[in-house]
């Protein structure tokens, strides 16, 4: 499941990006639009400037941009940086020690496919994929 890390982060991208004007906007005017606790933004924030995917700049003028067009960022590529994990059974995330019962596992191809499917589906859409979303008026995700 994803969290509600991985669902306001993609909502921040999206609010950057459709109301970028190439400067900063304020975490709070983004914090407003969205309804999100600006607390809780601060929590956020940082994994997405230490992962290169916005920028922050302090004082007057500041807040965040983005790094890049919308369509350089893979809804993939912010989940994976928001969520812990992202693989649906604790074998195949990454790092963990191989299973014993891997070899007679009647369950993990399945696994392993919906995790490929998953992954294969985040990483072909976009920002900009989201942006023209029929529903873009409805920021709910």
């Amino acid at each position: 499941m994803i969290s509600t890390r991985g669902r306001y982060a993609l909502r921040v991208l999206i609010d950057l990006a459709e109301h970028s004007d190439g400067g900063f906007i304020p975490m709070k005017e983004v914090a407003a639009r969205q309804d999100i606790s600006l607390k809780y933004l601060e929590k956020i924030l940082p994994v997405l400037t230490k992962n290169g995917l916005i920028e922050g700049q302090q004082g007057k003028g500041g807040g965040y941009r983005l790094t890049r067009e919308p369509d350089g960022y893979r809804v993939y590529d912010i989940l994976r940086v928001t969520e812990e994990d992202l693989a649906p059974v604790a074998c195949l995330s990454e790092g963990a020690k191989p299973c014993e019962r891997a070899a007679e596992c009647r369950t993990l191809a399945m696994w392993q496919k919906f995790y490929e499917l998953t992954r294969d589906y985040f990483s072909g859409v976009t920002l900009a994929d989201l942006m023209r979303s029929d529903s873009a008026d409805m920021y709910v995700i």
